[in-house]
């Protein structure tokens, strides 16, 4: 009898935990494997001391912590994370990605938009370039598979000018130091931060801005559904908080 009343106890217990959220801490127990640019600043990069940070790690972190689940963040760059996603050697994906239909059409899965961000042109600080109609004839780089990229894609025909594509951000920033192109396009508050924190000899011509779009979280499986749905509640929350605005405000001040 006393052994009958200890396991009808257990079974109160473990489904007492389950209805209170007890198995909600690990998610299941799985660990989610979310893939990440390198350079990305201020949405990801290496600081002075070598830790990964900025506004979609903590972004990724407090969503995490609000929602309950574990994950594994690796910095592979833009081109290999993707990758790794559409291979299913990552479960997801945070990297100032913009939300598209065209990336959507394609396979991409974002959650809501947790960022609202434009493009625009940017030259050496000593450049007499002005605008768009200075570009015909000469060289501009882009940063492949990006909204910089499509962005100068959308201008090209129209102004005549060239597109040499880079694989990463600090790359093409050197290539219009360095005088190899003449210009570049890039996300406004990445080139703003770029040229501020790393002292870049460029400048962001006022003007060329488009009319930007959203960053949103991606999944490449259906499959992973779940993610997303934790993604979306759990930005919801921090925003609602305010520990979506402090972490802005720890990045943009």
């Amino acid at each position: 009898m006393k052994k009958l009343f200890a396991l009808c106890l257990a079974v109160v217990m473990v489904l007492s935990l389950a209805a209170c959220g007890g198995s909600k801490t690990a998610a299941d127990g799985k660990k989610w494997i979310i893939a990440s640019d390198t350079v990305f600043k201020p949405f990801e990069y290496t600081d002075a001391s070598g830790n990964f940070v900025g506004i979609d790690v903590d972004i990724l972190a407090a969503v995490a912590a609000d929602q309950g689940f574990d994950y594994e963040l690796q910095s592979l760059g833009w081109d290999a994370a993707i990758a790794a996603c559409q291979a299913g050697q990552a479960d997801g994906m945070i990297a100032g990605a913009s939300i598209t239909d065209e990336r959507k059409a394609s396979g991409w899965i974002f959650s809501d938009g947790y960022y609202n961000a434009t493009q625009s042109m940017t030259v050496a600080a000593d450049s007499d370039i002005t605008g768009f109609a200075d570009l015909s004839g000469k060289d501009v780089a882009v940063k492949t598979g990006t909204q910089g990229a499509a962005y100068a894609e959308s201008l090209k025909d129209q102004y005549g000018f060239n597109i040499v594509y880079f694989e990463d951000s600090p790359t093409m920033y050197q290539a219009v130091t360095g005088g190899q192109c003449v210009a570049c396009f890039e996300d406004t508050p990445i080139m703003q931060a770029s040229i501020k924190d790393g002292g870049l000899a460029l400048k962001v011509l006022d003007g060329t801005a488009n009319a930007g779009g959203d960053y949103g979280f991606a999944i490449f499986n259906a499959d992973n559904q779940k993610l997303i749905d934790m993604f979306n509640a759990g930005l919801a929350n921090i925003k609602a908080n305010g520990k979506y605005d402090e972490i802005l405000a720890k990045y943009l001040g």
